[in-house]
């Protein structure tokens, strides 16, 4: 099978509507926008979330809390997490990442000691709590702040 073989399969592409061709087609006369008014005007309609001058729900609803765009978003990892790594190996943010272990977004990870470490790793991250670096380092590790 070559590039120029292949096919569409059958149903799956379909004509655009005709808008406007007389009334035979079904679409003729008003084209679909009804009989005068706001919408059947050249460039009409209302903007998202237009509530025809009533009070917009996203204004009538009660606004709680602030959310600052500014904010770091700091993942934490356990200590007990990095026993899946081998002996020796380096840990870093893509690592953690390929591992499964980091899923979500984040700007910075944090080491946090929850749990126990028995291999001597190197740790490479952007925050450690002080009892992390201590298991890291008991178990003969290293903890790098980069």
């Amino acid at each position: 099978m070559e590039l120029q073989d292949l096919v569409a399969v059958k149903g799956s592409k379909k004509a655009p509507r005709r808008i406007g061709r007389g009334h035979g087609s079904g679409w003729g006369k008003t084209a679909g926008k009804g009989h005068k008014g706001q919408n059947a005007r050249s460039g009409g309609g209302v903007r998202p979330g237009f509530e025809g001058g009533q009070m917009p729900l996203q204004r009538r609803v009660p606004k709680r809390g602030f959310n600052n765009i500014f904010a770091e978003k700091v993942v934490s990892v356990n200590v007990s997490e990095l026993e899946k790594f081998g002996e020796g190996s380096v840990v870093n943010a893509t690592e953690l990442i390929n591992m499964g272990i980091v899923k979500r977004k984040f700007d910075k990870i944090k080491i946090l000691g929850n749990g126990e470490l028995t291999k001597s790793l190197t740790v490479k991250a952007q925050m450690f709590s002080k009892s992390a670096v201590a298991k890291i380092s008991s178990a003969g590790g290293k903890a790098e702040v980069i």
